[in-house]
């Protein structure tokens, strides 16, 4: 309190205490921003605790199932094999062909998609007319489903009423109708367009964000150099894009290897063993076969095919330096 006298004001003592806030504790605050910090977790607990269970259970019960002897013609006998099954798998001769039919179908379709996507996001990057409705509709396919997108091909291809058969012959390019999906020729190419229409749109994505993102200087710069359309593309474009490319790389890669619906609504894996990929074998030897053992084994040898090429990737695009 501060105490005047009648001749003017005189310097007293100022008792603050009572107008003092009273500090919080420590402990009660940190308990208050630990509580701040785990509230978000705590709402996304119950969710994870669902989906890990959806997941981790049927993950764990066909890696158990894969090492042993289990089949539903003979559902009492549940013998332990250990590696037994992925060693049956892998030494034989139908596993052999499926891996091969898989790469040819992934390497294909992949690297079209590739340039496919790279012409349509280098087009789409430019100011040409009706450019967002183009970009709108370049999305189309990826809204498809894949069992809807491969139901949709087949009547493309069928060769009694088909468009694709349709229009070629009207334009003079066939004198007759095409079974496409029945001649091991074609069967490949034909599920290689119906994956590569589906996944386009995603490559177009990814590539056109990172052209955006190139630095108008850097065109000026080359402009004001002479340099060729050609080699502002080599110089400036594409080293820009490898980074991306290489993402779009592993996750095309990663669904062309795991690829089921395609084959299972167009060819059924045939014509003979034209288009029967480790996949569509994983399926029937679990589903037809009913042996679940030796298709759970087929099944993990697609993941550790799909983590290899994974790890191969991003290794290249670690190898280029920090990535962002």
């Amino acid at each position: 309190m501060i105490t005047e006298s009648a001749g003017g004001r005189e310097a007293g003592v100022v008792d603050r205490t009572a107008d003092a806030p009273v500090p919080r504790s420590r402990g009660r605050t940190r308990r208050a921003r630990t509580g701040r910090r785990a509230f978000p977790y705590l709402l996304n607990a119950p969710a994870v605790v669902v989906i890990f269970s959806l997941i981790a259970y049927p993950v764990g019960l066909s890696i158990w199932y894969s090492l042993h002897k289990y089949s539903l013609r003979r559902p009492g006998v549940f013998d332990f094999l250990g590696l037994k099954n992925y060693v049956t798998a892998v030494t034989s001769a139908d596993f052999r062909s499926a891996l091969w039919v898989t790469f040819e179908f992934s390497a294909g379709s992949v690297l079209v998609a590739l340039l496919i996507g790279l012409a349509l996001a280098l087009i789409l990057n430019r100011r040409i007319p009706g450019r967002r409705l183009v970009r709108a509709l370049v999305l189309v396919p990826w809204a498809v489903p894949p069992i809807i997108n491969a139901t949709m091909w087949r009547l493309i291809y069928d060769a009694h009423t088909g468009a694709l058969n349709g229009l070629l012959y009207q334009l003079g390019l066939i004198h007759r109708y095409q079974d496409w999906l029945t001649d091991p020729r074609f069967v490949v190419v034909m599920v290689i367009l119906a994956f590569v229409w589906n996944r386009v749109p995603l490559v177009v994505i990814v590539l056109l964000a990172s052209l955006q993102a190139v630095p108008a200087d850097l065109y000026e710069a080359a402009r004001v150099d002479r340099a060729s359309k050609w080699c502002q593309f080599r110089r400036i474009t594409l080293p820009w894009l490898t980074r991306p490319i290489l993402i779009v790389l592993i996750l095309e890669t990663m669904t062309s290897l795991r690829s089921l619906e395609l084959f299972y609504v167009l060819t059924s894996g045939g014509p003979g063993n034209s288009t029967t990929v480790v996949a569509w074998l994983s399926y029937q030897t679990s589903f037809v076969n009913l042996d679940f053992g030796l298709g759970s084994a087929y099944s993990y040898l697609i993941v550790l095919i799909t983590a290899i090429v994974t790890v191969v990737y991003l290794r290249l695009i670690f190898a280029r330096g920090e990535v962002h």
